[in-house]
């Protein structure tokens, strides 16, 4: 028998865990800009969602091509609906123009995640290609073969589709660790 009083409520039954999990990568960059999308499923299994690549044409002025990035990012935001995003953090740059222009393009990336009110993750190349070849200085042959590899993807990726799986894949490996660590930051 329950218990009506004032001071008596009802146990809740357990909030069910999503089903599943929605993740989006991004390869930035201003001449393409690769996005990966893929889901973590029952069981822990991972399943490709889609993926491309957004081209702003190369003689359009530079803000432009920006807006062709970010209106493109937004687009497969709302296409997806990923819980989370992770983008692609630059390692070192030769040519300091060329990283500041790679910055720009991931600012408008982080944007149009956080516009969605997306957790967005950044993740070293290092980590990508070790969290997906297993081997931290693995080649652009590898990372693609095995991301076909992971997701059962048997036809042909662009380099930065499949660049930009690569970091949701990082991403679906280490996400408790991930999401450890960003509530460690907020205490």
């Amino acid at each position: 028998m329950l218990d009506n009083s004032p001071g008596y409520s009802r146990p809740r039954a357990p909030k069910l865990a999503k089903s599943k999990i929605c993740i989006m990568g991004i390869d930035p960059g201003l001449i393409t800009t690769g996005f990966g999308v893929i889901e973590i499923i029952e069981g822990g299994r991972l399943q490709h969602c889609g993926s491309g690549v957004i081209c702003p044409p190369s003689r359009a002025p530079f803000p432009q091509r920006l807006h062709q990035i970010y209106s493109g990012l937004v687009r497969q935001i709302k296409e997806y609906k990923p819980d989370y995003m992770a983008v692609e953090r630059p390692f070192f740059a030769k040519n300091v123009k060329s990283a500041m222009l790679l910055g720009e393009a991931r600012g408008v990336a982080i944007l149009a995640a956080a516009e969605a009110l997306i957790d967005v993750f950044e993740l070293s190349p290092l980590e990508i290609k070790q969290a997906v070849v297993g081997y931290g200085r693995a080649g652009k042959e590898q990372v693609q073969k095995m991301v076909c590899a992971l997701l059962n993807i048997s036809s042909a990726l662009k380099a930065d589709a499949a660049d930009a799986l690569a970091v949701a894949l990082c991403l679906a490996h280490t996400l408790p660790y991930q999401n450890l660590l960003k509530s460690l930051r907020k205490k």
